[in-house]
């Protein structure tokens, strides 16, 4: 079957088994690594992806799923501004220490700045919710995405 869409802004066309995993995808066929595989079952955020504007979990979406859809991966967004702020905010703050979880984390905070672009302590830790981190604790990523909300006012 072929499945049309678009990957960090660019349409592909890939004839492949409807049933695979998005994450399979992205990884072996566009080599996008920055998508990782954690538990397998959409539980860590490893290889959270926007798919239309939405954060969701690669590992449990079949890749015949996403016919016509806009896919943002972590080297997509890694190419705007929008992307800038944050990886300086989280270098600033020090969330992030060995880098499995980071990519994950940085696009939940781009889906939630999405929609709120001055978001609340709360606020940021239900939007993280669905992704785990064991190096660097969550205050630390809350901190960093509450300075990208300040120093990326107009951005979001």
């Amino acid at each position: 079957m072929n499945t049309v869409f678009r990957l960090n802004g660019k349409r592909v066309t890939l004839h492949t088994d409807p049933l695979r995993r998005l994450l399979d995808v992205l990884r072996d066929d566009f080599q996008l690594h920055g998508v990782k595989e954690g538990c397998g079952e959409g539980e860590c955020g490893a290889c959270a992806v926007l798919v239309d504007g939405s954060l969701q979990n690669s590992c449990i979406i079949p890749v015949g799923t996403v016919q016509g859809a806009d896919i943002l991966t972590i080297e997509g967004y890694r190419e705007t501004e929008r992307y800038q702020v944050l990886a300086e905010a989280f270098a600033d703050e020090g969330s992030v220490q060995c880098g499995f979880c980071t990519p994950g984390f940085v696009m939940a905070a781009e889906a939630l700045l999405r929609k709120n672009p001055a978001p609340r302590e709360k606020e940021i830790r239900a939007a993280i919710s669905g992704n785990l981190c064991r190096c660097t604790g969550y205050d630390m990523i809350v901190k960093g995405i509450e300075r990208a909300s300040r120093a990326g006012k107009g951005l979001w």
